[in-house]
């Protein structure tokens, strides 16, 4: 059995970055001077939307069986960051669409700051969605529920 000291059992940076890399599979690092918490953009991806249009989303993929997978909210920006498989392609014409309805998608490199036990008073970010393991909803079915949402038909789509 594992030795469990003190450190894991507190929930600090340390413990919590641990918690995301050996339990969610997220390839996370801690800022020592902060305490900031981010993993990069590579193995997973993020898109990222207004908090109301996330509320709208997350019921959306829930009422149709879909995997949510962790989603991350910015009170101070009213925003939400749902995590994501890095399946969407980098396609510009992709990301004008959703920049039009105030959607964005991470880069590949770009980093995802984390919630972090250091975040807990300051309100900077915090779960809406916990990660529990390494699930991750395809960016894809992401992208397609926001459309579904918003009355969008994808590029191509016959009319």
């Amino acid at each position: 059995m594992r030795d469990l000291t003190p450190e894991l059992l507190a929930d600090t940076p340390t413990s919590r970055c641990l918690f995301y890399r050996q339990i969610c599979g997220l390839a996370a690092g801690v800022d020592p001077a902060s305490g900031r918490i981010t993993v990069r953009v590579g193995s997973v991806s993020a898109v990222t939307m207004p908090a109301d249009l996330g509320q709208i989303i997350k019921a959306h993929m829930r009422i149709r069986q879909y995997a949510l997978g962790p989603i991350i909210s910015h009170p101070r920006s009213q925003r939400w960051t749902f995590i994501v498989r890095p399946d969407l392609p980098d396609d510009v014409p992709l990301f004008s669409e959703l920049f039009r309805l105030n959607v964005t998608v991470a880069r590949f490199g770009a980093q995802i700051a984390l919630p972090s036990p250091t975040d807990r008073h300051a309100g900077l970010r915090i779960w809406i969605e916990p990660p529990r393991d390494t699930l991750r909803p395809s960016g894809v079915a992401v992208v397609d529920a926001i459309r579904a949402c918003v009355g969008i038909r994808p590029p191509g789509a016959g009319r």
